[in-house]
């Protein structure tokens, strides 16, 4: 019996339809004639859902008791025995009341696959295994039922079910969703623009990979080598040279002329291991690369053509970028190079080869190469070579008439192969000449002359020489190759060693330059820079005064990149100095990569600093903004008041009865009072100011601000509703100045609410943050205005000056910045504006 096909309806969120576009499926399979019965579908009370399930055949539900309570689940034994052609079965991730036979509903599907019956299924993105993680870090909501990634890739189907955000809130709005009574908590919360934007780029993001996944299994099975191409993917190779910033940077304008086009680089390093690019280099381009939005990789292979190509058709690349040649021109004549062999084996992918200034200049030896042994042995190699082939012949010279020609020959092919150990090629070659010469000399008839009357003789003696030429070659190859070895490793470890001093936090420039001159043996290191005034002249490297030590460590620092032994250039304000004796070049290249990091940690103590400064000086300046706002807009309201009914009294032109004078005289009480609150919020305001009042953050509960800041609407107190929910955690936040931006907001949404709806007052946690939306149906803000409200003097259109007086919006910004929180404005789903307080969550 063959295993039942699984079909998946993927959705970004719930409300997206994908029960409506599975039970739509279910129905056209039964217009097809084909055996079809819902397995279990939740409707969540949505009547267009469950509309669809009429004219179905519906499983009844097995019953499972738990803890006194029943619970209705699937019955897959019912569905198996039914023995159906499709079975529709909703929310895959369920997990299963304890007591069940599976913990699982997706291992409740798989028995009924397993029994050769097809099954349709729904699942959201946030309940797969790999992305549970995510999404609980992007909504704050841990997500309890998931499902492994592996089920959902295994279906033989998976369709998107995808809606817009703003789709979808609107769904939600208009009550197809939840009930009524829900829609505001779950717009507020977890339906927000940003969080279902993030979970759509998910869902997209997934099923594109499980596409991709899916054509490349597919071209695998059927053989298929050429490149398909249905996604642009630019791969720029990277020799470590000088050239490669420019290849890189061309390679991503190509990418960038295509939107959602991939760019790849790809560095080829022979099989040995010992390529000579240079590290510093790779490690630069490389950041560059993932700098551009590419990604950056390394393959092995001694043909370096094929090696390119075969990754470029691994990644299914169809550009494919080159520089052109950094040989000369003789060199090319001898062989076509990677370039043009590259171009003439690729096929159907485009391959450019750009041009750049290092072209045909020949490729640069690395230091460091050309002396493979130390001078210490290469001069004994010459000493062996020179005297030990006289002292050999003098040796065998008595037993010349008992040793045959060939021993003679191998106790000098042994003595070359001890040179070629001790000195290298050279004087390996130099014994085998000279040896060949005194065995034919001394030991080949005719004795002493440069004849050889055997032929024998003279093959013997030219294979000699050809081994001890051969077996120089590979030891002087072998010895470079390990001292190759020695310095890849020796520069590895001291590049682990910098990004784990950067890692580990110790990227302060002192620290940085300790452990340079430590490394390096050096005696000081010093860095160097310009000063502003200073002459940019040649000579300018040697005059002290135009340079200022940064930071230094070690003896004596150089005042000047002309008085130091080593001296790098960082940028053209910027040089590293060191005094100790001049290093190799390739040791300098470690000392470039220290050199770039120092200067990178003093750009950011520099930013620190300038931020350290920058953050006194704009805490002012908003909160002069704040306390301006509140004096123009906020002061004149209860003193024009105040004034209005003082002024009525006093004058002699109306007879006020007893109760009209009682009416003024508690108008301008009230408006009195609201003016001393007022001027009490100022006085507080500037002394935070300047530094004397601070704010007294301490741990609040929003249960317990939230009605008495509505309690200090005084009769409109009935138009706000609040919810909050039970176990949400306290915040950190200064309570008075809380209550006066609760009051200020909530009284500005009353104001602009219709008389007959309330204001709506919600709280939740996202993250480390809670959030406290304040929503009216008024007639909200245009997104480009979000911004003015909270600038002075700005009204909006508000014509209302004797209702209510709050602090203003830019007052409730300061203050609610001062606690360390942020105030934004955002549309009201169905019309109006929210106001979002944002708020960190106390420490537990």
């Amino acid at each position: 019996m063959s295993r039942g096909r699984l079909r998946v309806y993927l959705g970004a969120a719930p409300g997206v339809g994908k029960t409506y576009a599975m039970l739509g499926e279910g129905r056209r399979a039964v217009e097809r004639g084909r055996d079809v019965v819902v397995g279990l579908v939740e409707t969540h009370g949505r009547p267009r859902t469950a509309a669809l399930l009429d004219g179905l055949e519906v499983i009844p539900r097995r019953t499972v008791t738990h803890r006194g309570v029943a619970f209705t689940e699937l019955d897959a034994e019912a569905v198996i025995a039914r023995r159906p052609r499709v079975a529709l079965i909703d929310e895959l991730a369920h997990t299963n009341v304890p007591g069940s036979k599976n913990a699982k509903r997706w291992q409740d599907v798989e028995e009924i696959l397993d029994a050769g019956i097809d099954v349709v299924s729904t699942v959201n993105i946030q309940h797969l295994e790999s992305v549970n993680d995510v999404v609980e870090q992007i909504t704050g909501v841990p997500q309890r039922e998931t499902v492994p990634d592996e089920v959902v890739r295994g279906a033989d189907q998976v369709e998107l079910v995808d809606m817009s955000p703003k789709a979808l809130r609107r769904r939600m709005a208009h009550g197809n969703v939840y009930a009524s009574a829900k829609v505001d908590a779950a717009l507020a919360n977890y339906f927000r623009v940003g969080n279902l934007t993030a979970l759509r780029e998910l869902a997209l993001l997934w099923v594109a990979g499980e596409v991709d996944d899916q054509l490349d299994r597919y071209r695998a099975d059927h053989g298929i080598a050429t490149t398909w191409e249905t996604r642009e993917r630019v791969v720029v190779a990277l020799a470590g040279g000088p050239e490669g910033d420019t290849l890189v940077r061309r390679a991503a304008r190509i990418a960038a002329r295509t939107k959602g086009a991939d760019l790849l680089a790809v560095h080829v390093t022979s099989a040995d291991g010992l390529a000579g690019a240079d590290p510093a280099s790779l490690a630069r381009q490389r950041t560059l690369v993932e700098n551009l939005g590419g990604s950056y990789h390394q393959v092995v292979g001694d043909d370096v053509p094929r090696a390119l190509l075969d990754f470029a058709r691994g990644v299914n690349a169809t550009q494919l970028v080159l520089g052109a040649s950094r040989r000369g021109r003789f060199a090319q004549i001898l062989s076509r190079g990677v370039g043009v062999e590259t171009t003439a084996r690729s096929g159907s992918i485009d391959v450019h080869l750009i041009s750049h200034k290092e072209a045909r200049q020949g490729r640069r030896r690395r230091a460091g190469s050309r002396a493979a042994l130390t001078r210490t042995r290469r001069l004994c190699g010459w000493v062996l070579a020179v005297a030990g082939m006289p002292l050999l012949t003098l040796a065998l010279s008595p037993f010349r008439d008992v040793l045959s020609l060939p021993s003679e020959i191998l106790l000098f092919l042994c003595l070359t192969i001890g040179v070629a150990l001790a000195g290298g090629m050279w004087p390996a070659i130099t014994a085998a000449v000279g040896g060949s010469l005194l065995l034919n000399w001394y030991f080949t008839p005719p004795l002493g002359e440069f004849t050889i009357s055997d032929p024998e003789s003279l093959f013997a003696l030219v294979v000699f020489v050809a081994v001890a030429a051969a077996v120089s070659t590979i030891v002087d190859l072998a010895a470079r190759r390990t001292r190759q070895a020695a310095r890849a490793g020796a520069d590895a470890e001291l590049l682990s060693t910098l990004a784990g001093h950067v890692l580990r936090g110790q990227a302060a420039v002192p620290s940085l330059l300790a452990r340079m001159r430590e490394t390096f043996g050096l005696d000081s290191v010093t860095l160097l820079e310009r000063r502003p005034e200073a002459a940019r002249t040649p000579d300018v490297r040697a005059d002290p005064g135009a340079w200022r030590i940064v930071a230094t460590s070690g003896g004596e620092p150089a005042t000047c990149p002309g008085r130091s032994d080593i001296d790098v250039v960082i940028d053209d304000d910027m040089i590293m100095a060191a005094k100790g004796g001049p290093l190799e070049a390739a040791d300098r290249t470690v000392l470039e990569a220290f050199a770039a990091e120092a200067a990178v940690a003093l750009r950011q103590e520099r930013l620190r600093e300038e931020a350290e400064r920058a953050r006194p000086l704009a805490e002012a300046d908003r909160m002069r903004t704040a306390l301006l706002a509140a004096v123009s807009h906020d002061l004149r309201t209860p003193l024009a008041s105040a004034k209005a009914a003082v002024e009525s009294l006093s004058g002699t032109e109306i007879a006020w009865s007893p109760q009209d004078r009682a009416e003024l005289l508690a108008t301008a009480a009230e408006s009195l009072d609201k003016l001393d609150r007022l001027v009490t919020n100022l006085l507080d305001m500037s002394r935070l100011q300047a530094g004397v009042l601070g704010v007294a953050s301490e741990p609040v509960a929003l249960d317990e601000i939230i009605p008495r800041a509505a309690d200090d609407l005084g009769p409109v107190r009935d138009r706000v509703e609040w919810d909050v929910p039970a176990g949400l955690p306290d915040i950190l936040a200064d309570p008075v100045l809380l209550e006066r931006v609760l009051v200020n907001l909530m009284s500005n949404a009353v104001r602009y609410s219709p008389p007959r709806e309330r204001v709506s007052v919600t709280a939740g946690r996202h993250g480390a943050r809670v959030e406290v939306r304040v929503a009216d149906r008024g007639p909200g803000l245009p997104p480009e205005a979000y911004d003015r409200v909270f600038q002075p003097f700005q009204r909006l259109g508000d014509r209302d000056n004797h209702a209510g007086v709050g602090l203003g919006l830019a007052l409730s910004r300061g203050l609610t910045e001062a606690m360390g929180g942020a105030l934004v404005p955002e549309e009201t789903p169905g019309g109006g504006l929210t106001m979002t307080l944002s708020l960190p969550v106390a420490a537990g």
